[in-house]
């Protein structure tokens, strides 16, 4: 009979997998390939996205791309998040864990799968001018968008719960203008202050309106087994508190507080961070086939020390 540390763990890897009973071939085939990949051990991004700071990242990823009405508009209008949350999520980390870990040919024909499925995302929407603008997910500047609030997320979410990042920030914001790239994003942004500019020239198109608010109320609270549901909880609080303050402001969100007093967040965050780490295991399947790639190409290797 399953016990319950037994049936925590396997609903856990389930989320991630969109209820998958084993590992996914996906993760096994990243085993293959040619080459090294885009990046590898000792790498900033293999620092950021081996980490479980990215379950803190990916929710304040979400919130922070919601607040573009052309890209909440994709989302709103042709996302399955609402009626398949899990099967969405596992698509999106399917994507970075095959950029992060895959070889060139793998990156590069993942991230051409997402572009051809976002040439059936189309509509339009109303900017805050008023107008009335069309769009497709493909769009440059919604591909940029949604690049820089990934970027920001992951960046800031590591920095804020995680370890140190190989070269710092400036590396990791440079290792992920690869993944910009091939996702058709024209120069994007290869250090922190480039980062934070082009952020800053999105802020006249954002807002926040009922569509903003439904969405997140669904990322506060989605449908998750009733094990996860106070894990969930912390590291909600724990991407609020770390989202720059005018993305909180603008999001009508509050970092936890008793009155005036700010609650500590870190500590418990990074306690869930721990078991989740401890449950899923290190290194994960996504790390270890590349790091299986590697040693068949006789690459020089450095030791994992993340997930």
């Amino acid at each position: 009979m399953e016990n319950f540390v037994d049936r925590w763990r396997r609903e856990l890897r389930g989320t991630f997998s969109n209820n998958s009973p084993t590992i996914p071939q996906w993760e096994l085939d990243l085993e293959k390939g040619d080459d090294g990949g885009y990046f590898g051990p000792g790498s900033a991004a293999w620092a950021v996205h081996g980490s479980m700071t990215t379950l803190v990242a990916g929710i304040q990823s979400l919130l922070i791309q919601a607040l573009h009405p052309g890209a909440l508009a994709g989302v709103h209008d042709h996302s399955s998040y609402r009626a398949d949350p899990l099967g969405r999520l596992a698509g999106t980390i399917r994507w970075i864990f095959t950029v992060t870990y895959g070889d060139t040919m793998a990156a590069r024909a993942a991230s051409g799968k997402v572009l051809a499925i976002h040439q059936y995302i189309r509509g339009s929407y109303t900017a805050n001018s008023g107008e009335e603008v069309p769009y497709t997910a493909n769009d440059p500047e919604l591909l940029r968008w949604v690049h820089l609030a990934f970027t920001q997320a992951f960046l800031g979410s590591h920095e804020a719960y995680g370890g140190p990042i190989p070269g710092g920030a400036d590396a990791y914001v440079a290792d992920w203008a690869v993944a910009g790239a091939l996702m058709r994003v024209e120069n994007p942004p290869a250090t922190r202050a480039a980062l934070q500019e082009q952020l800053a020239a999105f802020a006249p198109e954002l807002r926040f309106d009922e569509r903003v608010a439904e969405t997140v109320r669904f990322i506060k609270d989605p449908p998750l087994p009733r094990s996860q549901q106070q894990g969930y909880k912390v590291l909600f609080a724990a991407a609020v508190a770390s989202l720059p303050p005018g993305y909180r402001e603008l999001l009508r969100l509050e970092a936890p507080s008793l009155g005036p007093v700010p609650l500590p967040v870190a500590l418990p965050a990074k306690a869930v961070l721990a078991v989740v780490g401890w449950s899923l295991g290190s290194p994960g399947p996504s790390e270890a086939s590349a790091l299986a790639r590697r040693r068949r190409l006789g690459l020089e290797q450095v030791p994992s020390k993340h997930r």
